[in-house]
């Protein structure tokens, strides 16, 4: 038996069944994925008083671990390579900023000897990171 139909139809419908379901699967995925991309190196930083100052887009921070390691964003960097790296990159940039993390167990001769470092580079403005303070701490001062 010949079945005999108009095949001249054709159907320009787009299924977004299939498209819809990659979608959800990749919101799935990068709504897991995008906790556990931290960046940056895990430092105890000192707390102070005073207000944040407005964030950039492209900040260049350099930190200074508890085990003495200098990182450049996440890059680790040696002491005597410091310098060099940081001329390197502040040769392409408008804005000579860099911002210095330290954790606060590191010595106070270290931190002066990186920021020596860093103006040896070229840097014109330095920003120290440092934690908020604690309101507890503020209560029982006042």
């Amino acid at each position: 038996m010949i079945y005999k139909g108009n095949n001249d139809n054709l159907m320009s419908d787009i299924n977004v069944t299939p498209f819809v379901d990659v979608m959800l699967v990749l919101l799935i995925i990068f709504m897991v994925t995008a906790p556990m991309m931290v960046q940056g190196v895990n430092v105890s930083l000192p707390e102070a008083a005073a207000k944040s100052l407005p964030a950039q887009a492209e900040n260049l921070v350099i930190t200074i671990a508890k085990n003495g390691g200098i990182y450049i964003n996440d890059y680790q960097v040696e002491f005597n390579f410091l310098q060099e790296k940081l001329s390197k990159i502040m040769g392409g940039r408008k804005d000579r900023e860099v911002f210095l993390k330290a954790d606060k167990e590191i010595s106070y001769g270290m931190v002066v000897r990186v920021m020596s470092e860093i103006k040896n580079a070229g840097v014109e403005k330095i920003g120290m990171v440092t934690e908020p303070a604690s309101t507890k701490k503020n209560r029982k001062k006042a």
